[in-house]
């Protein structure tokens, strides 16, 4: 098995030397808090607040959505690790105007845990604490047991959503609504060619054969729920969102998608793709989604879930209506994510 060559220190300190790193490429805009928390620097006080987190080691998400009409903060754990409740308190605590602090992050049995003891921990000082699980990924479980989907790509336009709510949301309640209905409505597929990496062993989490692809990977390195024969773009690009389509139709809490529906396609590489991979892939979405009457009204493109040297590419689903346009709309600015005014082909 080959050892991955990477340019680092200790590979036992890689998380905090990288969160260090990134508070420095905020620029002031955020402060590293406690042992391993990323916050920033003017929440307005009043303001509900909105926590994210996860393990490092899938730069720049997910304490690389924190910033302007994001997040406010991120409670970060080691390398495809859960964040300790400790952090995850001294996050909660840090973020807290008053108003309360809504939990978003993606649906792995080590974040719940932590998470949850972090709310308790949070109530015994009288912070209210809401969460809001993301569980986008098609593969891990059908739609009648979304409960025990994890959670992958699908988070960075669920938080962009809900951190533009949290500007204006009068409570906490009302802000978890609407992340629980942007959750709701986004749905992720992903594939894997090549495996990532732990820094802390270098060698790669899983093996696969040259002529297969794994299918429904996960984002902390685990190897696909199946494994099918490597295939052209023209060819797995439309397989894979047949799974995406035909998930929405099989989801009794939520219509099909249909002629007239908008939507946001996220194309997103796990870290080794190529633009070049994802902008082909990209073309072909977009003949697909619009031969069945679907819009696409916006795009993201870029590696921003990674698995370290992960060879793989996913896409995301976001439907919008009339509640979730506006809060598309609103400019955001982050390491990981920055939108301007209006979107792309408008």
């Amino acid at each position: 098995m080959t050892k991955m060559k990477k340019l680092i220190n200790d590979p036992l300190k890689v998380a905090d030397e990288l969160v260090q790193g990134l508070v420095d490429a905020y620029n002031g805009e955020c402060k590293l808090v406690g042992a391993r928390s990323i916050v920033k620097t003017d929440i307005p006080d009043g303001k509900v607040a909105l926590l994210v987190g996860g393990g490092s080691g899938h730069e720049p998400i997910y304490h690389g959505l924190v910033g302007r009409n994001l997040a406010d903060g991120a409670a970060c754990g080691d390398i495809f690790a859960a964040p300790p409740p400790n952090i995850v308190f001294e996050a909660t605590e840090e973020v807290d105007k008053g108003k309360g602090v809504l939990y978003l992050y993606g649906n792995y049995a080590g974040d719940v845990m932590n998470f949850d003891i972090g709310a308790e921990l949070s109530d015994d000082e009288d912070i209210e604490v809401e969460t809001v699980l993301i569980c986008d990924d098609v593969c891990s479980a059908p739609p009648t047991e979304k409960g025990k989907r994890r959670g992958v790509a699908g988070l960075v336009p669920i938080v962009k959503l809900a951190g533009a709510a949290s500007q204006t949301a009068g409570s906490l309640q009302e802000l978890a609504a609407v992340a629980q209905k942007a959750s709701l409505q986004t749905r992720s597929v992903g594939v894997s060619m090549t495996p990532g990496s732990i820094p802390a062993t270098g060698k790669p989490t899983f093996e696969i054969d040259e002529d297969k692809i794994g299918l429904g990977m996960g984002i902390h390195g685990e190897p696909g729920v199946a494994e099918i024969p490597m295939a052209s773009a023209d060819e797995l690009v439309p397989k894979m969102l047949d799974l995406l389509v035909e998930d929405f139709e099989k989801d009794e809490d939520v219509a099909a998608l249909a002629e007239g529906d908008e939507v946001v396609l996220f194309v997103n590489s796990l870290g080794a793709t190529t633009m070049m991979e994802l902008l082909i892939g990209l073309k072909i979405a977009k003949a697909y989604l619009e031969e069945r009457g679907v819009k696409i009204y916006d795009t993201i493109v870029g590696p921003l879930v990674t698995c370290q040297e992960m060879s793989g590419i996913s896409f995301s689903v976001t439907r919008l209506d009339d509640e979730l346009k506006p809060l598309w709309d609103m400019p955001c600015q982050s390491v990981c994510y920055s939108k301007m005014e209006g979107r792309y082909g408008a």
